[in-house]
């Protein structure tokens, strides 16, 4: 008889809390105006269950602390760009009418990272609606010689979605409409400013899904998505964005529309210019529309969370997954101990399995509930009776595996609850992927208050986070290079899915030969000839 794991459902108690994040190095002194606060939304059809948090929304309040500029925590100069005139505002506003914004209250929002710790100072946002008119700007800013940061749901990790010094920020919020839908072949096309999240219950109103699923879905652009090779969620199943993306619309630093939006699953007609663009940041050109590939939706949906007696187990629970659930395993994520204290302590989110040193949260989804439970419960019986699992539960209704998902996608929030976060993204060979944390508790001691692993396992996908009461310039010393010089000793890479942006810009050559930086920086110049698009992101910064 197949032994099947019962579903243990506590009281889930989700307080409403103030949404504050007090993640940021501040200063005593209050910074009037709107401030990054996470908006609330509530899961559709799940009684009694907290809302998501939403990254990189905003409300209006005067008790959030100021954000220290960018070019006084950092050492960093402006480049010799022209800066905004009357003139200019006066030519951006024949060209956009009625969306210049330059009220420094609508702006502040737009000028502070989601983790409140990088601060701009621009004196411009610009909400354009199409391609052509992203297109007039970009050619004015490139004659005017003024730099250019593009924004989307301003979600970012890693300071790329911010201006540093006063660039004119590019807005792609108005940008979100869909053009078409291919009901046979599941081909959308959209602009880049539209919401994750709403792309997601578009498709899946004619039974199909996004290929792509993250935490932020409820704020973030399928542009900047594009922008940054965001991995996700779903990356073990679907993969890249590099393969689902059929073709994209660009806007260049002069203005030259490059429009490669071809719906072909098949192009094999020279160079595949889309590449270029996904994960480039914002640095090469702006990204203004999408064609992307969407799996049809799963007719079965299962979740287990399971606990683990340590992080050998989790490496054998996920081979055994491989192995018995092959094709329907969607998802396979972990997360210690810490991260679970964490989202129960700030969040009061409740475990729903006893406590351990480990939890796995596997997803399965198929096309028939009676195949993907027959192997399911088959996998759950042989962890269990094989010692791999010590505790667990499964999910089958939305309600329930929303809850669970929470537990997982909710770990960022709590983070940034605990104090100022150091955080880093990083790949590794899967085998040696929770060894840097269990090092660096070793090495940091008293400093850290935690230090937390979670990620992809299924993708070699490390997030490590380390947090502390504030900001500690010794602390950033026993981290950097040493978290970077231990990945490289791996051949790992120091940003898996969150990008580059501005805060690891100069930690590149731990991840790629000069070769490759002199090549990369060779197409910078040839798209970018004046260095006018997301300056001081990504690349090295050249003497």
């Amino acid at each position: 008889m197949v032994r099947r794991l019962a579903p243990r459902w506590p009281v889930w108690l989700f307080p409403w809390r103030a949404a504050c994040t007090p993640g940021a190095f501040v200063q005593q002194r209050t910074w009037a105006g709107a401030t990054r606060t996470p908006l609330w939304g509530r899961l559709h059809g799940v009684a009694g269950v907290s809302p998501l948090v939403r990254r990189g929304s905003s409300s209006t309040s005067s008790q959030a602390p100021e954000v220290v500029l960018t070019c006084e925590r950092y050492p960093v100069r402006r480049l010799p760009f022209s800066t905004v005139s009357e003139e200019d505002l006066a030519t951006f506003e024949r060209i956009i009418p009625s969306r210049v914004i330059t009220d420094p209250e609508e702006l502040e929002a737009s000028n502070v990272d989601w983790l409140r710790t990088m601060r701009g100072c621009s004196k411009v946002l610009l909400k354009p609606r199409t391609s052509e008119e992203v297109s007039h700007i970009l050619r004015y800013c490139h004659e005017r010689n003024l730099a250019v940061n593009t924004q989307g749901g301003n979600t970012g990790l890693v300071g790329g979605s911010v201006p540093v010094f006063d660039e004119i920020i590019l807005s792609t919020a108005l940008m979100n409409q869909v053009v078409s839908f291919q009901d046979i072949s599941g081909i959308l096309v959209c602009q880049a400013g539209c919401i994750l999240e709403e792309l997601s219950r578009y498709v899946e109103e004619r039974d199909f899904i996004m290929p792509l699923d993250l935490g932020a879905k409820g704020s973030c652009h399928i542009g900047g998505n594009l922008a940054t090779n965001a991995g996700g969620l779903r990356f073990l199943r679907y993969g890249s964005l590099h393969g689902t993306v059929l073709g994209l619309e660009v806007v260049l630093a002069d203005g030259t529309v490059l429009n490669c939006l071809t719906s072909l699953r098949k192009d094999n007609t020279g160079y595949d210019l889309k590449q270029l663009f996904i994960g480039s940041e914002g640095t090469l050109g702006v990204i203004t529309a999408v064609s992307i590939l969407c799996p049809p939706k799963p007719r079965a949906v299962n979740v287990a969370f399971l606990g683990c007696p340590g992080f050998a187990e989790v490496l054998q629970t996920f081979s055994t997954c491989k192995r018995m659930l092959g094709e329907i395993l969607s998802a396979y994520e972990f997360m210690d101990a810490e991260c679970m204290q964490l989202v129960r302590h700030h969040l009061h989110l409740a475990s729903p399995v006893q406590e351990s040193p480990f939890y796995v949260l596997v997803e399965t989804s198929g096309s028939r509930v009676e195949h993907d439970a027959e192997k399911l419960s088959s996998f759950l019986e042989h962890a269990l009776g094989s010692g791999l699992v010590t505790d667990g539960t499964l999910a089958t209704d939305q309600g329930k595996i929303k809850m669970l998902w929470a537990l997982r996608e909710r770990i960022t929030e709590a983070l940034t609850r605990d104090g100022y976060v150091y955080k880093y993204d990083i790949s590794l060979p899967v085998d040696r992927l929770y060894d840097l944390v269990t090092d660096l508790r070793a090495r940091l001691g008293s400093q850290a208050k935690h230090v937390v692993g979670y990620g992809h396992l299924g993708d070699g996908n490390l997030h490590l986070n380390v947090t502390a009461e504030a900001f500690s310039p010794s602390l950033l010393g026993d981290l950097e290079p040493y978290v970077y010089e231990w990945t490289a000793g791996q051949r790992g890479s120091v940003s898996a899915e969150h990008g580059v942006g501005f805060k690891k810009q100069s930690v590149l050559g731990y991840s790629k030969p000069p070769e490759a930086l002199r090549l990369m920086q060779q197409l910078k110049t040839l798209l970018d000839p004046k260095g006018i698009l997301n300056p001081y992101k990504t690349l090295p910064t050249q003497a």
